[in-house]
């Protein structure tokens, strides 16, 4: 099996952390709870950072929002920027939190919420206290139409109107996400200012970086036009969205042209910093559209997500499309920020099964460019139904609305109580334990060189030890394989005298693979033939992800 055409010989320039590191995302308030009152904190996260670094291997942590908030939409809705909700801890352990983390050479990286505020912030107060408060522009308020109708028909992403009365000032405001996250108006330089000063806040503290919420979504358009209908449906089977929203094209209420522009600004603030990244959240879209976020001159975000990839359907032909498209679009000397799990998303055993899940950690963390893991698919976790009264997400509790708690349940930490994940009565815990937690636990994981926790650790430690995994290129292997049934997607990663190649089988069937050449098998998902010599064709049983050792290209035959 030969290389095809596409090749990514294009390399950076420079040397950044953030380029070789395995990043991790923490969901605060089910990762462990650290004071015994049933919700994960930032005391629980630090003493998890041994677990982090020395157990998985991990180099950055995302760390979910843990700002003053009235927890609606689990910390996104933002009462205080600079300072920390009480059941997350205080600003005195977040400081505890980056020097211990710093300590183990772990970077800390801050939540970034800028489209919206809860409407409990002093800032929204103000706004709609009166037609002629100082901050009245700092959202964005419209008169009705003439019918007495919102303004225009977008929908929100908890179904309805994006539009909410106001009785106090007679106009309606904008709220792309609950009634309760009412949007900022990013088109005024004083909302700009005091969101960068947010920025600035945390970086002194010493944060490392920051994941940018819904970035996409900063520009609306100016002259607020109603989206087009979807005729048939627009649907994303991958997404946790009400069916409200997949009635309509959302071309005006997201992604304006000046969004560019507006993401250089935050990334020219985070600059005046050194060392630090910028990583962003936007919906899948095109290539194309999805390479704009790097900036015309690398001056946009350092790592925008690639979601397209955690939505293409899971097969060979499908994947290596995608994967021969993103590698094509990227610009020269940018690097893709990787994700197939997400906190917004169902889970990766829920939505491909266990012995795939380990297909997909193989793929992750093999693939050129930056991989995030969501915190538990370390241990296999999968999505738990939430009875409706124990639900803590309002997307899920408005009319309709689809929940997002299933994929966020309490991290399983050991077989004790509550599973390790906090002290506190049962009833009392942020969202219901995992009904497998007893198996599916940290310390029962560790025991079983079988488990998914045992394939998480030998992945990240050969990517830390490989040049080519860590920094090199990549080289789609023809779809070949398997007698040409498509079963298989593979690649070559390279870089000098290192290379790698990976192969994964996605079905449920043996097959074959041609590889350039014999090597060594260094990690499988099936650990026992790990050391072993394999020929250029190699079979690979159901559900099977190799990397082999391979010698210099000049010695392949």
């Amino acid at each position: 099996m030969q290389p095809t055409e596409m090749s990514t010989e294009r390399r950076s320039p420079a040397s950044s952390w953030w380029r070789e590191a395995v990043l991790y995302e923490c969901h605060l308030p089910s990762f462990r709870d650290g004071n015994g009152d049933g919700i994960g904190d930032l005391e629980g996260l630090t003493s998890s950072l041994d677990y982090l670094k020395h157990t998985l291997g991990v180099d950055a942590i995302w760390c979910g929002p843990f700002f003053r908030s009235p927890l609606l939409d689990q910390g996104f809705d933002v009462s205080d920027y600079c300072d920390v909700e009480p059941v997350f801890g205080s600003l005195a352990i977040f400081d505890r939190l980056i020097k211990h983390a710093h300590e183990r050479g772990l970077k800390i990286i801050v939540d970034y919420i800028p489209n919206h505020t809860s409407n409990e912030h002093p800032w929204f107060r103000e706004s709609r206290s009166s037609l002629t408060n100082d901050k009245r522009d700092w959202y964005v308020w419209r008169d009705p139409r003439a019918d007495g109708s919102p303004p225009n028909n977008w929908t929100s992403e908890t179904g309805g109107s994006v539009w909410e009365w106001d009785e106090t000032t007679g106009q309606y405001y904008l709220h792309s996400h609950l009634v309760q996250q009412p949007d900022l108006n990013w088109r005024n330089p004083q909302v700009r200012a005091a969101l960068f000063d947010v920025l600035r806040f945390w970086l002194d503290r010493g944060a490392d970086g920051f994941r940018i919420d819904v970035a996409h979504m900063l520009m609306k358009d100016p002259e607020l036009r109603d989206n087009p209908l979807a005729e048939g449906g627009n649907d994303n089977p991958f997404d946790l969205q009400h069916p409200d929203f997949g009635t309509q094209l959302h071309v005006h209420d997201r992604r304006h042209p000046d969004t560019h522009a507006t993401l250089a600004e935050i990334r020219g603030v985070v600059d005046a910093y050194p060392d630090r990244v910028t990583i962003a959240e936007i919906e899948a879209m095109s290539w194309q559209d999805w390479a704009l976020y790097f900036g015309s001159d690398h001056d946009g975000i350092h790592l925008p997500f690639a979601f397209r990839l955690l939505e293409t359907v899971w097969t060979a032909a499908d994947l290596r499309r995608e994967l021969s498209a993103l590698y094509a679009a990227l610009p020269p000397g940018a690097w893709p920020v990787l994700a197939l799990g997400n906190h917004d998303r169902t889970r990766l055993v829920t939505r491909l099964g266990p012995e795939q899940a380990k297909v997909a950690a193989v793929l992750l963390l093999t693939l050129q460019g930056t991989p995030c893991l969501l915190y538990g698919d370390e241990l296999g976790l999968a999505d738990q139904s939430v009875p409706r009264e124990r639900q803590r997400d309002y997307f899920g509790l408005a009319e309709g609305g689809v929940s997002r708690d299933p994929t966020r349940t309490p991290m399983p930490w050991n077989d004790g109580v509550n599973f390790g994940f906090s002290t506190a009565p049962e009833d009392e815990l942020w969202l219901p334990l995992s009904r497998v937690g007893a198996t599916v636990n940290v310390v029962a994981q560790q025991q079983r060189p079988t488990s998914h926790l045992a394939l998480y650790q030998r992945l990240i430690r050969m990517r830390v030890a490989s040049p080519a995994l860590h920094q090199g290129t990549i080289d789609l292997l023809d779809p070949g394989g398997s007698d040409g049934d498509g079963s298989v997607l593979a690649y070559v990663r390279r870089c000098e005298r290192d290379v790698k190649a990976v192969a994964l089988n996605l079905t449920g069937e043996p097959t074959t693979v041609v590889l350039p050449s014999a090597g060594t098998v260094v990690v499988s998902t099936s650990a026992a033939i790990e050391g072993q010599r394999t020929g250029s064709h190699t079979r690979l049983e159901p559900h099977q992800a190799i990397v082999v050792d391979l010698p210099q290209k000049d010695e392949w035959p």
